[in-house]
């Protein structure tokens, strides 16, 4: 793989690199102080600071911050992007037609510039999956608890599908909720939403009071508030990797 990297480039040096970047389809970082604009569907300004910029051949750009995972701005594939040096600044735009989009982010300084030729490794193998998750389940339903016995996948209801439905030893609806990574209490929340839909949804069938549904929530670890929101919830935690053998 071909890389070019240049440090504290001035403007008329990245503009040169970008532009050959644009003609071999490279990828191309840019870290440096700048400010961005985007004018669209709406409207927003970024001020002066340092931040990293990508922009991929596919036409996607994105702006990115000391914070987060997420850009703070970004432009879909699909997108063209131009380069030009504008009022003592080096200005890169990232457009697009339909809708009408353009991203411009502004240097006064680029401290960094990298350009590669990125290939390959598009296709994503994942391991440790909540299939993977739910296979093991079904397979051996006895990691949830003895006695469970597994009904249904992808149980409809009014709340989305539940990744397994079934009842326990006694005879009670089982709602269990798989997660592949340490989870917070959102997922409880999650949880939560499909236990009371099959309340109200047995309840409406028997033309009795909704029958007790117990929840399990299937997770290799949980947080603390998502821990004290189980136990307020009367729900059950199974620590459970989909990686593992065992």
């Amino acid at each position: 793989m071909t890389v070019t990297s240049v440090h504290d480039p001035s403007h008329r040096e990245a503009l040169w690199e970008l532009e050959d970047a644009f003609e071999r389809g490279d990828l191309v970082s840019l870290f440096g102080r700048c400010t961005v604009s985007y004018e669209g569907r709406a409207a927003s300004d970024l001020g002066a600071g340092d931040r990293l910029v990508v922009l991929k051949p596919d036409g996607a750009a994105l702006v990115h911050t000391d914070e987060g995972r997420q850009p703070v701005n970004w432009q879909p594939p699909g997108s063209e992007h131009r380069a030009a040096v504008r009022e003592g600044r080096l200005r890169v735009r990232s457009t697009r037609s339909n809708p009408d989009e353009t991203l411009t982010i502004s240097f006064d300084r680029v401290h960094q510039l990298s350009a590669m030729a990125v290939t390959g490794g598009r296709n994503l193998t994942l391991h440790g999956s909540e299939e993977d998750l739910r296979t093991r389940v079904l397979e051996r339903p006895d990691l949830v608890e003895p006695g469970f016995e597994p009904r249904e996948t992808e149980r409809p209801s009014s709340a989305g599908p539940m990744d397994v439905f079934g009842v326990d030893a006694d005879g009670n609806p089982v709602v269990v909720e798989l997660k592949r990574r340490r989870v917070g209490p959102d997922a409880v929340g999650q949880l939560a939403r499909y236990v009371r839909a099959l309340e109200e949804e047995l309840g409406a069938v028997g033309g009795d009071a909704s029958p007790a549904v117990r929840g399990i929530l299937v997770a290799p670890s949980v947080t603390d508030r998502a821990a004290d929101r189980l136990a307020d919830r009367g729900f059950d935690h199974v620590a459970l990797d989909p990686t593992s053998e065992e």
